[in-house]
């Protein structure tokens, strides 16, 4: 038993970097379960700076100054931001708000369609099972009308953290940019000076990050944008609202799409009920969702390690359960840099231990 975990601790922890690399992860790990969600700013900046990086690099080799790129790039940025402050967030926030305004006959008229289902389908649910079915709707509807009264009681600090987002992230923006170098440099000073596992890891996951982060940015964007065009063509109420809850489903696999899908054709439903314009509706819904996971994902993350699906999800519950929306995001970067670990740190260099 001694030889053997000798031979263990020899193969991944054998020298100066390995131990490195494992204490990092642990903390990595700490810093997710415990302080994950205050840093939140300083993640949404690094997105950011990921995406306006490939702007900068394009301009440079076009010819122009780092500084001037730097430059065009964060007023890019500020135009954006303004953009949606002023132009999407209203737009989002009163569709919202009408949305919660119907909710109250949204659910009359879920029961009525309910109370028909004895006489519909006598051969098929009883009334003993019709009133089973009735009760735990009925406490299902309670604690969503719950939730939707503690949402407002709890406004204060979602707008507060939203100014703070909004006042920390351009200025993290500028300087992650402006000074990206220093801040690589400042980081590298602080490794060990042999650190081949952990070039090996870099240069893995340099490239994977970055395809990452601009690739969900740009599927946002396209399915959004698709499903906002097609919401309002087909007349669908709250069509920003819901355009924007499809694009951000982009962010959770197989998961997000699902459940996505139920509040789509539930305001579907409610509009229009069982009608043309709800197959339409549910005919283009589903298209969307067959061109994004077999035409636009293999286009945007070909460069993307392949994972399994299985691995996928088990990614999203594991992290997204440590560190809430941001460890969803980077499920599978995170996933992506676990691989590159467990290929990368066992150290074969070193003789085994007899």
């Amino acid at each position: 038993m001694k030889q053997i975990l000798s031979k263990w601790l020899g193969r991944y922890l054998g020298n100066e970097e390995a131990v490195f690399l494992g204490v990092m992860m642990i903390v990595f790990i700490v810093m997710l379960a415990t302080v994950g969600e205050f840093l939140g700013p300083v993640f949404a900046s690094m997105i950011i700076a990921f995406l306006l990086q490939g702007v900068v690099n394009g301009l440079g080799r076009a010819g122009v100054s780092r500084r001037v790129s730097v430059l065009t790039s964060y007023i890019l940025f500020l135009c954006g931001l303004v953009a949606i402050v002023i132009g999407i967030v209203p737009i989002v926030g009163r569709q919202l708000s009408l949305l919660l305004g119907e909710v109250p006959s949204m659910i009359g008229r879920s029961r009525d369609f309910l109370i028909d289902l004895p006489e519909r389908y006598a051969d098929y649910v009883t009334a003993e099972q019709f009133d089973l079915i009735w009760v735990r709707v009925s406490q299902e509807v309670a604690n969503v009308a719950e939730q939707i009264l503690s949402f407002s009681l709890s406004s204060f600090p979602s707008l507060f953290a939203v100014a703070l987002y909004l006042l920390l992230v351009p200025v993290l923006v500028f300087f992650m940019l402006s000074d990206r170098e220093k801040l690589l440099a400042f980081i590298a000073g602080m490794l060990p000076e042999k650190r081949s596992v952990m070039t090996a890891i870099w240069s893995e996951m340099n490239i994977q990050f970055a395809n990452y982060i601009r690739g969900k940015a740009i599927e946002i964007l396209i399915v959004g944008s698709l499903s906002y065009l097609v919401f309002l063509i087909l007349g669908l109420n709250y069509a920003a609202l819901l355009a924007l809850l499809v694009g951000l489903s982009v962010l959770i696999p197989y998961i997000g799409a699902t459940v996505v899908t139920f509040p789509v054709l539930l305001v579907g439903y409610m509009q229009w009920g069982f009608s043309s314009e709800f197959l339409w509706l549910f005919v283009s819904y589903g298209v969307i969702q067959f061109l994004d996971g077999n035409v636009l994902v293999p286009l945007l993350f070909s460069e993307v390690v392949n994972l399994h699906p299985i691995a996928i999800i088990v990614a999203v519950l594991l992290f997204g359960g440590l560190w809430g929306f941001w460890g969803v995001f980077f499920a599978i970067p995170l996933a992506t840099l676990v691989k590159a670990i467990f290929n990368a740190w066992p150290d074969t260099s070193i003789s085994d231990p007899t």
